[in-house]
């Protein structure tokens, strides 16, 4: 490969790397941490290529830095935290909650126990943006077994931005920008229903909290 060809996938890889930071940031509770990196994420956004991803994430930015830190907190979890079809865990749409989401869950564990990233924020390990900060943040290694389970779990995170849209909410953008730099499923891809299965069974995963609950406290406790 040539030295400009270097450089071009270099630029290529950094692109997209910032996109799923920037996505991970964006999809996380608006607390006064998120409203402190709103103008990190629009300098690290605009430096980039133009794209549609970029566009997109600029957008939810700025409705970010538009809207009182109170109204997009009461719309984050109106979104998010009441209706299943709506959640950030990407075993929801491919497990519901069934003794097979447990094993799932474990896949999630192990991948970032091999690559030493150390979960935050007590989430569970399919949250959606915990995955998109592991593969952009970490090494070659660890990037491109990130990029292979998002790949995996690409028809979760479609159904995820079906139902966004539906919804109404800026948030759509983000899932739709780590759609557009997520590789096509392939043979190992999960499949994602509108409606999982459930099983009365308990899926309680130490260190992580019981699947299908709520991933924030209510607004009120904040």
């Amino acid at each position: 490969m040539s030295w400009w060809g270097r450089r071009a996938e270099e630029r290529s890889r950094h692109q997209v790397s910032v996109v799923r930071q920037a996505a991970a940031w964006c999809l996380h509770y608006p607390d006064s941490l998120l409203v402190e990196r709103i103008p990190l994420l629009r300098s690290a956004l605009s430096e980039l290529d133009p794209s549609e991803p970029v566009s997109a994430l600029l957008g939810v930015v700025e409705h970010l830095a538009s809207t009182p830190q109170a109204d997009a907190a009461r719309h984050y979890v109106e979104v998010f935290d009441s209706r299943p079809r709506l959640c950030l865990y990407l075993t929801w749409y491919t497990d519901g909650d069934t003794r097979r989401r447990g094993g799932s869950l474990s896949e999630f564990k192990q991948l970032y126990r091999e690559h030493g990233f150390v979960p935050s924020g007590g989430e569970l390990p399919d949250y959606l943006p915990m995955l998109l900060e592991f593969t952009a943040t970490g090494g070659p290694p660890a990037r491109q077994a990130g990029e292979a389970m998002l790949a995996r779990y690409r028809p979760a995170m479609e159904l995820l931005a079906d139902n966004l849209a539906r919804c109404g909410t800026p948030y759509v953008h983000c899932v739709r920008a780590v759609v557009g730099t997520t590789p096509p499923t392939g043979a190992g891809g999960r499949d994602a229903s509108p409606a999982p299965p459930s099983e009365l069974v308990g899926l309680d995963l130490p260190g992580f909290g019981r699947p299908g609950s709520a991933p924030h406290p209510p607004e009120g406790s904040r």
